[in-house]
């Protein structure tokens, strides 16, 4: 009996057909190879595809005896396994395939995932650096750059990108994120999505991607990570949810859902979220994974009652793949048989699964990925390096400029270069940074070595102290915060150089899961430092290196020049040197609004009117309206902010109105002495709504390169569904009256007109 299935699952795996992925799913030959394959399944190995072990022991040599490491081996090779995460490298993920595919009964392939957030071995920016370039093209060509050395090295899928609209600067997440904005966010969703996934999932240079964290993961109240989420359907439908359809209408091949619970319900055990609007309502056709260990978090959250509650639960509501929890493994079996779950709901998990794995083409060929010569070859090549720096490049933000101090001369005759952050190799690689080689980025000083004439002196001092690490900040920045012993050197060598280079901002380990921070000011004694450089040296460049909007107003008030760099990956310093020194024109643009103080987060630019909101000429001995007393309510630096070293002027906006829709249009100038690329920013209200509606949203943006000199017309087309919003039902509405307009190139744009539609 076992070899008349083996025979014929290889005839349903190799029937004569196209070997094109779309062809394939256009012809309906992946969906009757799948139906073939469960035919042939148990019940017990149906389960087992929706079962993802994380990898506990070196592949490439003997099985530990411990006992969940034996476990796990006899149930991979028993075929009760789908996936698995963190097995590495072609040899290693090639050993581990063996085990499944020669031992089990029907050998199906395992899939490889891993955290492939921001590359693989080669690091590009932060994803919210990412998003700093309102650049389709960078993001995408970014996702394919992490997809090409991590499917050389046997990984088939990343659980990236994640598009959670993130607003609030305590939340250590908002590193990974897109920013505050959903419309920004869409876009990067799915130029990420199509940079990992390319033209087809065949491809071997390419990965399935996981839009995370299905949903509202990064509105977590007060900023702190897991915990719970409490929105109007209103915010979901309008704020949360756009940049998940986004990813699914870009065909995203699978997404994870998050481990907070959303207005009472853990998202794992959402049937609203992941039948009703993902899968019924957006057509999704891929499989959603939980979070690590989340379906079973479900009973620490109070919604399960156990194990075989929890177990219930999700795959009613919905989701497909259990990683870690082992949850599924042990209870679903038992629920089928005992008809508490329908089967037809097992076969639908396992369907989605299964059709991934034609669509990677694992079962034309398990090991396809798994190439020891392509690993060497594609892995930190040149060719990935030089694209990561133009990335980075792309992804840097010029805040502030005073008296055109950038870019600095090539041939200065010396630069102060000061800041442990400037030094450091390894903080640029930033937080989840997968393969990364330690210390393997360009440092901020060694880019700037490397772009100096020779005659130029460049000398460095360390300054402040910041921990490096992973653990216990907050008591070991408290110690170090008094420790002035590195300032005499650096402020003897800001006192004797013609221009400082300031590094500042965070060790990358301030920012990533589980490092929110209720203070999100620079740490240790950097800002004192500040002070006392600019007291002997009034020629101060701040490179900022952080992966949170920081609350720095003083640094921005009170220094000529501040660059934003992110965490920029491992050609950092070269590409820092190539803004600093201007070889590149920066023409990044803010994609979170930067605070005056921690005490206004959650902020973001595209808030509501109120029914007292501030008014023109506001005095603040005015009491009753919506404010603080202390402080403005805007941001110090607002969504959508970035200077070039030209300048830009829009004029003769024009509002038509075009079909069901408007077409909105101005005259950009490059209005000064060089060639240089402004993100033109269209922001929309809809003054009169049934649900009221922002002061101002993103509607669109475009990059445009001007001569000096130069004028172009900036051209938006806005569709009837452009103008519409959803209701608290999660319809889309349209609802006529007046739209006003604003083209600029921030969200604080002045050129404004109105239209009635």
């Amino acid at each position: 009996m076992r070899l008349l299935q083996v025979i014929l699952l290889i005839f349903f795996v190799t029937m004569c057909t196209p070997r094109d992925g779309n062809v394939q799913k256009e012809q309906g030959v992946i969906p009757a190879k799948v139906d073939s394959l469960l035919a042939l399944m148990t019940l017990e190995e149906k389960i087992g595809q929706l079962n993802m072990y994380n990898g506990t022991w070196e592949f490439t040599g003997p099985v530990p005896q411990d006992g969940n490491s034996q476990e796990k081996a006899k149930n991979i090779a028993s075929g009760r396994v789908g996936g698995m995460l963190n097995v590495l490298t072609a040899k290693g993920t090639r050993e581990a395939q063996k085990l499944a595919v020669e031992n089990s009964r029907l050998g199906i392939p395992l899939i490889f995932g891993y955290d492939v957030i921001h590359g693989y071995q080669t690091m590009l920016p932060v994803p919210i650096a990412q998003a700093a370039s309102w650049d389709y093209e960078a993001a995408r060509l970014g996702s394919e750059i992490a997809a090409r050395e991590a499917a050389a090295s046997g990984i088939h899928w990343t659980f990236a990108p994640m598009i959670d609209v993130s607003r609030d600067a305590r939340w250590g997440r908002i590193m990974e994120s897109a920013g505050e904005d959903p419309y920004l966010s869409s876009v990067m969703a799915k130029a990420w999505v199509e940079g990992y996934q390319g033209d087809e999932l065949s491809d071997l240079f390419t990965i399935a991607a996981c839009a995370k964290h299905f949903a509202a993961y990064g509105l977590a109240k007060g900023g702190r990570d897991y915990n719970t989420v409490d929105i109007s359907p209103a915010t979901l439908y309008n704020v949360v949810l756009p940049p998940f359809k986004a990813a699914s209408d870009a065909g995203v091949a699978t997404l994870m859902n998050s481990f907070n619970e959303l207005n009472g319900v853990p998202a794992n055990g959402s049937a609203l979220l992941q039948r009703e609007i993902l899968k019924e309502g957006w057509g999704f056709k891929g499989f959603v994974v939980s979070d690590w260990g989340s379906i079973g978090e479900m009973i620490t959250h109070g919604f399960a009652y156990d194990s075989t509650d929890a177990a219930l639960k999700a795959i009613v509501a919905g989701s497909d793949m259990d990683m870690e929890s082992r949850i599924y493994e042990k209870a679903l079996e038992d629920l089928v048989n005992q008809r508490i779950v329908s089967g037809a709901l097992i076969d639908d998990a396992v369907k989605r699964i299964l059709t991934i794995k034609y669509e990677l083409g694992l079962f034309d060929d398990p090991y396809r990925y798994s190439s020891e010569e392509r690993e060497k070859t594609e892995v930190g090549s040149k060719e990935n390096l030089e694209g990561v720096r133009e990335v980075a490049r792309r992804s840097l933000v010029l805040l502030k400029n005073e008296n055109d101090l950038l870019p600095l001369e090539k041939n200065v005759s010396s630069i102060a270069v000061i800041g442990q952050l400037a030094s450091s190799k390894d903080v640029p690689l930033g937080n989840w940074r997968a393969q990364a080689v330690a210390n393997s980025a360009i440092s901020l000083l060694e880019g700037i070595q490397n772009a100096v004439s020779a005659s130029t002196t460049v000398r460095f001092a360390q300054g402040y102290t910041l921990v490096s690490g992973q653990r216990d900040f907050v008591h070991k920045l408290n110690v170090l915060k008094g420790d002035r012993s590195g300032f005499k050197k650096a402020i003897n060598l800001a006192r004797q150089s013609d221009v400082v280079v300031l590094a500042l901002g965070e060790d990358c380990y301030q920012t990533g899961e589980g490092r929110s921070q209720a203070d999100i000011s620079l740490k240790s004694n950097q800002e004192e430092l500040l002070t006392e450089l600019l007291k002997v040296n009034k020629k101060v460049v701040v490179v900022l290196m952080n992966g949170r909007p920081l609350a720095i107003p003083e640094v921005i008030q009170n220094t000529p020049s501040v660059l934003e760099t992110w965490f920029a990956g491992s050609e950092a310093g070269n590409a820092i040197a190539d803004v600093l020194f201007g070889d590149y024109n920066p023409s990044g643009k803010l994609p979170v609004s930067f605070p005056y103080h921690v005490g206004q987060e959650p902020l973001h630019y595209d808030r509501k009117n109120t029914g007292r909101p501030v008014p023109n000429g506001f005095d603040s001995g005015l009491v009753f309206w919506s404010h603080y007393t202390d402080i403005p309510n805007e941001a110090v630096l607002p969504f959508g902010h970035g200077l070039s070293y030209t300048s830009f002027e829009y004029s003769d906006l024009k509002i038509s109105k075009k079909g069901d829709g408007v077409e909105v249009s101005a005259l950009l100038t490059n209005t000064g002495n060089r060639k240089g690329t402004e993100v033109a920013q269209l922001y929309m209200r809809d003054m009169v709504a049934s649900l009221t509606r922002p002061i101002r949203q993103l509607k669109g943006f475009q990059k445009v390169s001007l001569d000096v000199g130069q004028s172009e017309n900036v051209n938006f087309v806005l569709t009837k569904e452009d103008l519409s919003f959803y209701s608290t039902k999660g319809d889309l509405t349209f609802e006529p009256g007046a739209f006003q307009f604003w083209v600029g190139g921030s969200s604080v744009a002045s050129l404004t007109g109105k239209v009635d539609l």
